[in-house]
């Protein structure tokens, strides 16, 4: 009869998830590219009431990129997904790709509806004959 001896080394670890630990230099250098990108941010917004930076109508795209790339840098870095299955960073950075997309295909489709507002009159109710 044979007895194998079980590799303790092994089971001990198996219930244990990985850790990694990241070098706070790494993740003080993200910080810092998330404060640039937040600064760059906020100067495409208020450019375009002083010329700053006058992008146009490009402005609202350069604004989603910005924030698509800030929202996968947080994820990757600092919820540690970059050390993570390498699809699980690709399928995240793509939805918010999607994402960044459809809110800027909205934010451009408003423009279209701005023509047609009307400003609120004195506060008169309106007689418009219905129920006659």
């Amino acid at each position: 009869m044979t007895t194998q001896t079980p590799n303790h080394a092994s089971e001990a670890h198996a219930g244990e998830a990985h850790v990694h630990i990241v070098s706070p230099g790494l993740l003080l250098a993200v910080f810092g590219l998330l404060m640039l990108m937040t600064i760059l941010t906020v100067t495409i917004s208020y450019a375009e009431s002083s010329m700053l930076i006058h992008l146009g109508w490009l402005s609202i795209w350069v604004a989603l990129a910005i924030a698509v790339i800030k929202a996968g840098l947080v994820a990757m870095y600092f919820m540690h997904l970059r050390w993570d299955s390498p699809f699980n960073g690709a399928i995240l950075i793509i939805a918010l790709v999607f994402i960044g997309v459809f809110i800027g295909l909205t934010v451009l489709d408003t423009r279209e509806y701005r023509n047609q507002l009307t400003a609120p009159s004195s506060g008169r109710v309106m007689d418009l004959g219905i129920g006659r």
